[in-house]
């Protein structure tokens, strides 16, 4: 399933990359070069397969671990949701929305795979932070990008 969001983000994220799209926003000065993102982004992606693996296999009679993989699929498809709201569709505005509610329900999910097995929890840490980094990023693109009298700016859409 973690194979299948980054490759189904990836397959969102690439058209708006290629169009020049991305590259034609105003980015904040801390926005990482583009090479980087592949790399984490596949890093973390393991280290979650990794946790909801080890989750998974607590499931002999751990009555919280189907609860706990149902959060952790849910926030799986919001991550792949950004990359729709964000590349596909090329609404930072509405991807800033949608990556808040990303962050908390990975919070959560950190939360409730703590319960069953600390070590899965862990692994998903960088996932959180990572995130966290990407929200601040968002804001700053919106904000950079958006419409309005003398922002010099044509703006995206929220």
């Amino acid at each position: 399933m973690c194979l299948a969001a980054q490759l189904t983000g990836s397959f969102l994220t690439l058209p708006a990359i290629r169009s020049g799209w991305y590259a034609g926003l105003v980015k904040p000065s801390f926005n990482p070069p583009a090479w980087l993102f592949g790399p984490v982004w596949t890093a973390l992606y393991f280290t979650m397969a990794v946790a909801a693996w080890m989750v998974w296999r607590r499931d002999s009679g751990e009555v919280r671990v189907k609860p706990a993989l149902l959060l952790f699929f849910t926030q799986l498809v919001f991550n792949v949701l950004w990359s729709a709201l964000f590349f596909g569709m090329r609404r930072p505005g509405l991807a800033l929305v949608e990556i808040v509610l990303l962050w908390l329900m990975i919070l959560a999910t950190v939360l409730v795979f703590y319960r069953i097995s600390k070590p899965a929890s862990w692994l998903l840490f960088p996932y959180l932070g990572w995130v966290l980094f990407a929200a601040v990023l968002n804001v700053a693109i919106w904000w950079l990008n958006r419409p309005g009298p003398g922002s010099g700016v044509t703006g995206v859409p929220f």
